[in-house]
């Protein structure tokens, strides 16, 4: 899918509160009434209605007509633009270069970050390729449901970005994570290549130790790649190997975890012989090189994303559809949609600015926690946020 950031300059902040109230919206209507997008993007004077048509003929959203009403969808290009202009504002995505990669869910870039240093976005689109035909092929969605690919794609980068980081901290062979915004991860640009574009490696025997190796120490640290094969494997220079991707590791714990290490090792094991004719009788076994020394499957939950977010991602691409307690409220779902980057475009003064520093409004601060109609209670992003009661 194509990125072209160059009309990104030229949209205004109504643009983006038009924007980002259709990517509110969406999380629980399949196609947005533009009543309601009027509603949550509050501008005067009918100023949404015109940047509905202009965000269509960029398309960055699609009108779409249901059963039921004529609305709008926010598509990836839409969401692009959401994701880029909070990298922007962040300081870790000042231009976009060359595409370099495509996979089956994701488009990877080189871009300028911070300092004009190259690093690389990542941007998860989940639904294009592996999981276009899953509604098809799965009975599991309700008639008036169908999959939020979009929202999958942000929790799949979640997913990503809190692995990558804990993996990092604890000196495994990763890619340094810079920054995560909706389906958009920026990391470190590694100089190095897939190992399934190498023909020849000086010592066979060594590099399967090592990946098996690899393979042993995450089993050991509570974690299991599930997608342990040629295609995520980075070669160096000096033949020292380098693991990415992400969005598939399990922890030790999950019902299917002897499964996903069992394949993970049987991967390289039939690489290795069809490749470099190197076959081993030594390899890991679930059984006996699963021992858990450290426990960096919690700290991961620690970090943001929680084993509910990791079920409910499992869920939706395995087959079963988990629904929020709060899905048929919108306003309720605002806070938690929204980055803490972006809650002053909705909730924040006409021109897009919030009255606060810190990106939260005057009503939150003065909010009195003792008050018997509300309550505070964390969102699916470990986010506090205040309901009311009733």
């Amino acid at each position: 899918m194509k990125l072209d950031p160059k009309a990104l300059r030229y949209m205004s902040n109504e643009d983006f509160r038009v924007l980002t109230a259709i990517e509110v919206a969406s999380r629980n209507h399949d196609v947005v009434p533009e009543a309601l997008i009027i509603q949550l993007a509050q501008l005067r004077g009918g100023g949404a209605s015109k940047c509905i048509g202009d965000l269509v003929k960029r398309k960055l959203i699609a009108s779409e007509k249901s059963q039921k009403n004529y609305g709008y969808k926010l598509i990836y290009s839409g969401y692009d633009y959401l994701a880029l202009r909070t990298l922007s504002k962040r300081g870790s995505v000042m231009s976009v270069g060359n595409q370099i990669g495509v996979g089956k869910e994701s488009d990877i870039f080189v871009v300028a970050g911070e300092n004009d240093e190259e690093v690389v976005l990542k941007l998860h689109r989940l639904g294009r390729l592996s999981f276009r035909n899953v509604k098809q092929k799965r009975d599991y969605f309700k008639q008036s449901q169908s999959p939020s690919w979009i929202y999958m794609s942000r929790l799949s980068a979640m997913k990503e970005y809190a692995f990558m980081k804990v993996l990092y901290e604890h000196s495994f062979p990763v890619p340094k994570p810079i920054d995560q915004n909706r389906h958009c991860v920026v990391m470190e640009l590694v100089d190095a290549f897939p190992l399934r574009q190498i023909d020849k490696v000086g010592n066979p025997g060594k590099l399967y130790s090592d990946l098996m190796d690899m393979i042993v120490r995450l089993a050991k640290h509570g974690l299991i790649h599930g997608d342990f094969n040629e295609f995520n494997i980075l070669i160096k220079e000096d033949g020292s190997p380098i693991l990415i991707d992400f969005p598939q590791m399990v922890s030790t714990s999950h019902p299917n975890a002897e499964f996903y290490f069992n394949r993970d090792v049987d991967c390289i094991r039939i690489f290795f012989k069809r490749r470099f004719g190197y076959e081993s009788a030594l390899y890991p076994k679930f059984s006996l090189d699963s021992n858990k020394e450290f426990d960096l499957d919690v700290q991961v939950a620690a970090s943001g994303f929680t084993k509910k977010d990791q079920m409910q991602l499992e869920n939706m691409m395995e087959g079963t559809d988990i629904q929020d307690e709060n899905d048929d409220n919108t306003e309720s779902v605002l806070q938690q949609t929204l980055s803490s980057d972006d809650e002053s475009i909705i909730s924040g003064s006409q021109d897009g600015h919030s009255d606060q520093d810190d990106g939260t409004s005057s009503e939150e601060e003065d909010f009195d926690e003792t008050d018997p109609d509300y309550i505070i209670e964390k969102d699916r992003l470990g986010n506090t946020i205040r309901r009311k009661v009733g």
